[in-house]
């Protein structure tokens, strides 16, 4: 690939879409588990190998845009602070920014692999202001790349997947299939709260946090992008269940082989942390208020209801073990957070804490003794297939998400191939990235124009 993945984005012109019908000023609570986000942006983008004449396509897109805005009202407002400090939203349809830009680079020769270089501030837009912000680029070969940034306050990757299938749907005339809930009360909590200190071990105050060590330099993360043939993700589940280990899930025997990796890069007396993304909603589920209303069901709740158990284990440790018994490792630390009193509690936790603002504790480095740390989120339900604008279906669809710090982040997609390969989205610290080209190199495979078929 080299200096093909190289190029310039020029902007051509830069609108503010707002929601076609009118939506009423109105200010919307953030539910507890919000409030456990950070001010954070993630992205998403879709590369398109060809499209109608380029204004018809834009006009969809646009069009598109603002009926998916009258109903998913809250992408179009902007976040605010109440007068606790904590964030809000406002739904006043402030807009979303919209940028139209060119490249002059064809899609088959942007390297994908490093999106470092080649999405990152190019093909996905920097948002500046409001929730949600739209990039479409046209490039020299007739192609469109479409990028989204968005507020993860506002919404997870399950919310997000929502609103781009209906964007979708409305650009082809198709009613929306799933419609949102922003319920707030579907997520509040019990009167009177139940506390419960075992959420310490996974949540903590930012005020507990050491203050920051000015003098100690921080490597920054890398951003990759890999496939995973379907043949190896079911050798790595067989191997986690060999030898009368019980059969574990192709996620949960994909971090335990990536845990593995991680430790490789440690002197033996470290720790290495592994957490994992839960999405709650089939948890849940049995808090819906009227179940004949598929809109109130919490599969149409829009914003986040996530928990990040986590492991640490000793890198030596981990190094001895077999796939199968670091599987189970990931199980058992996952297990807990697998069920509604979980994420009732986790609810009730915050509210006996705030305005005290919380964080995921995976993310914290207390002392600088404290081992290593990645987080696994499962894309396995990204829609990639669905966002056909009315000109086909995408060549390839990724999120995004070199979100800062010192924590990793890996997310596992589904190929736009249909045939059970995966694409892997990865954020880590160059040494762990190197581990995983030469430890891992014959299951994270380079994502290639050949292998898109570009």
């Amino acid at each position: 690939m080299g200096s093909s993945g190289t190029f310039s984005v020029n902007v051509k012109k830069r609108d503010i879409i707002t929601a076609e019908l009118p939506v009423q000023n109105h200010w919307l609570p953030m539910s507890n588990l919000d409030l456990l986000l950070p001010s954070l942006d993630f992205g998403v983008f879709f590369c398109y190998k060809n499209s109608l004449p380029l204004d018809e396509s834009l006009n969809i897109v646009k069009k598109s845009l603002a009926e998916a805005l009258a109903t998913f009202y809250p992408l179009s407002g902007e976040i605010v602070r109440n007068k606790l400090g904590e964030p809000e939203l406002h739904c006043n349809n402030r807009g979303v920014d919209f940028i139209h830009a060119y490249a002059d680079m064809e899609l088959k020769n942007i390297d994908l692999y490093h999106p470092d270089e080649s999405v990152e501030g190019k093909l996905v837009p920097v948002k500046t202001q409001g929730v949600l912000a739209v990039q479409v680029t046209e490039l020299s070969c007739g192609g469109l790349v479409i990028g989204c940034t968005s507020d993860h306050r506002v919404a997870d990757a399950h919310s997000i997947n929502a609103f781009l299938t209906a964007w979708a749907e409305l650009a082809q005339s198709k009613p929306i299939s799933n419609l949102p809930s922003f319920r707030r009360s579907m997520l509040n909590p019990r009167r009177p709260p139940i506390t419960n200190t075992f959420y310490n071990t996974l949540y903590l105050p930012l005020s507990s946090l050491p203050p920051p060590r000015l003098s100690t330099p921080t490597d920054p993360l890398i951003s990759r992008i890999y496939y995973m043939e379907a043949k190896d993700i079911t050798h790595l589940q067989t191997t986690s269940s060999f030898n009368g280990n019980p059969k574990r899930s192709k996620l949960v025997s994909f971090t335990a082989f990536l845990w593995k990796i991680m430790a490789e890069c440690e002197d033996g007396l470290n720790t290495c942390k592994m957490g994992v993304v839960v999405d709650g909603r089939e948890k849940l589920e049995n808090i819906s208020f009227d179940k004949l209303s598929l809109s109130n069901s919490m599969q149409n709740y829009f914003g986040n209801v996530l928990s990040i158990p986590y492991g640490e284990a000793n890198s030596s440790e981990l190094k001895e073990r077999s796939l199968g018994l670091v599987a189970e490792m990931v199980h058992d630390f996952v297990r807990p957070a697998m069920t509604e009193e979980h994420f009732l509690g986790l609810i009730d936790w915050v509210e006996l804490n705030r305005p005290e603002t919380a964080m995921v504790k995976v993310y914290a480095k207390m002392d600088e003794n404290d081992g290593e740390a990645i987080v696994v989120s499962s894309g396995q339900r990204f829609p990639v297939d669905g966002i056909d604008f009315g000109w086909g279906k995408p060549h390839f669809g990724s999120y995004h998400f070199p979100w800062g710090g010192q924590t990793g982040y890996v997310m596992p997609m589904p190929s736009t191939r249909k045939n059970g390969d995966w694409i892997v989205y990865m954020h880590l610290l160059e040494k762990h990235l190197d581990l995983v080209e030469t430890k891992g190199r014959n299951v994270f495979k380079p994502l290639t124009p050949a292998y898109l078929n570009l």
